[in-house]
């Protein structure tokens, strides 16, 4: 009984071991994930300031600011400036397809031009992966003067995917970790902890857990590891039927295929270690399993 209550204490150990880690986990890739995301926002807001400073220099503007970049969405960026300008569509287009390619999460965006007083689309684009998938037009007519407003939208896609990416890279190396770490607590059975330094009085047989002998008249009889296990469950709880599905789960569970005679192989070694006292022996109970009786 006790040595079972060991065995499920130590397996709570372990799952509790197991929560902690993939809490840590989780807490880690979040922080982690959290920063990415700032540097990459950060990085972004640079390109799009860019886009505005080169456009202001096309204007023959070279003196007034590209104001704050405003994010309008979760995937949509607003470029604005301090005075009117003039902009040439193809230039807009060339500029922002040469810098947004060092944005890796831009694969797919739509730009709209948008008239300060009047929001309204005066100019438009979508540009792709695929430059076949490009839809430009009206490149070659220059727009007058005026107060206007770059909005670029881009696909979530491309962000999912780089997420996903970093996480899964994350949660590979956690996982390896975690192998590690749930290895070295995993509960341990056979001869280990402080389960085995109970000394039983088995009839007037003496059982020595911890040095795996049993003393019968003053003489040592050595036991196997296997034999020891097997006894302790039993020395446990004498008198009481142990199923036999129980024992081979608590002896042999983690070293794979369990053969069907083992346990019967080691029930009759004992039965012959014990034998000096009559008044022991350990039966079969049928259809249920074995039963240590002392008398």
């Amino acid at each position: 009984m006790h040595l079972s209550q060991n065995l499920i204490a130590g397996k709570r150990k372990y799952l509790f071991g197991l929560t902690l880690l993939l809490l840590m986990s989780v807490i880690c890739v979040a922080f982690c994930k959290e920063d990415s995301d700032d540097f990459e926002a950060s990085r972004r807001e640079v390109l799009f300031r860019r886009i505005g400073h080169e456009l202001l220099l096309q204007s023959g503007d070279s003196t007034s600011r590209v104001l704050p970049v405003k994010k309008m969405a979760e995937n949509e960026y607003q470029i604005s400036f301090e005075h009117d300008l003039t902009f040439q569509p193809g230039f807009l287009v060339n500029t922002t397809r040469r810098l947004l390619v060092k944005d890796p999460l831009a694969n797919h965006y739509v730009v709209n031009v948008l008239n300060c007083g009047n929001p309204r689309v005066v100019y438009g684009y979508a540009i792709s992966k695929d430059k076949k998938d490009d839809i430009v037009a009206c490149i070659g007519r220059v727009q007058p003067k005026a107060c206007y407003l770059i909005n670029i939208k881009y696909k979530p896609t491309g962000i999912k995917i780089a997420e996903n990416g970093y996480l899964l890279g994350s949660l590979s190396f956690l996982a390896f970790v975690g192998f590690i770490f749930l290895h070295a607590v995993k509960p341990q059975k056979a001869l280990q902890g402080d389960k085995y330094t109970s000394i039983f009085t088995l009839g007037s047989v003496l059982f020595d857990g911890k040095n795996r002998k049993l003393i019968v008249n003053g003489n040592a009889i050595e036991l196997t590891g296997t034999e020891t296990r097997v006894l302790l469950i039993f020395a446990w709880s004498p008198n009481e039927i142990i199923e036999r599905s129980r024992l081979q789960k608590e002896i042999w569970e983690d070293e794979g295929v369990i053969v069907g005679r083992s346990l019967d192989m080691f029930i009759s070694k004992l039965r012959k270690k014990l034998e000096a006292d009559p008044n022991i022996n350990i039966v079969v109970v049928r259809g249920k399993g074995y039963k240590l009786e002392v008398t």
